[in-house]
């Protein structure tokens, strides 16, 4: 059986791994084995941080509307449980948007949040 040289497959492997490291610096984008490795690396860093992202961008979400609430003297917590006695289910993202875009619409929404935490006694 004669001895197979992988010429034309190996080539083609070789471009796709360098095609892919398109961009990188040194010489991660020149030598395969430095490109499969930062290749390799990228992909884990994009699919943590497709989940990183939403957390980020849940704790802006929530920064945002506690600065919101401290500007009309209340409490974050007390803001979103009032929400919930009070039936308004706005999530995170459109109280932060309300918050900057229709601030007047906010405090309507303080306002109802505190009325409906303060009309339900504490528990002791």
């Amino acid at each position: 059986m004669p001895r197979v040289r992988k010429g034309a497959a190996r080539a083609q492997a070789r471009k796709r791994i360098l095609r892919a490291a398109r961009g990188y610096y040194g010489t991660s984008h020149l030598h395969k084995y430095r490109a499969e490795n930062a290749i390799i690396r990228a992909g884990v860093f994009a699919y943590r941080d497709r989940r990183q992202r939403k957390r980020d961008y849940r704790a802006l979400w929530i920064t945002r509307i506690t600065a919101a609430c401290r500007m009309r003297g209340t409490r974050y917590s007390l803001f979103l449980n009032g929400l919930k006695m009070s039936g308004i289910l706005l999530n995170r993202k459109m109280l932060s948007n309300i918050a900057i875009e229709d601030p007047k619409l906010f405090d309507v929404l303080c306002e109802t949040a505190v009325k409906a935490s303060k009309a339900v006694p504490a528990k002791s």
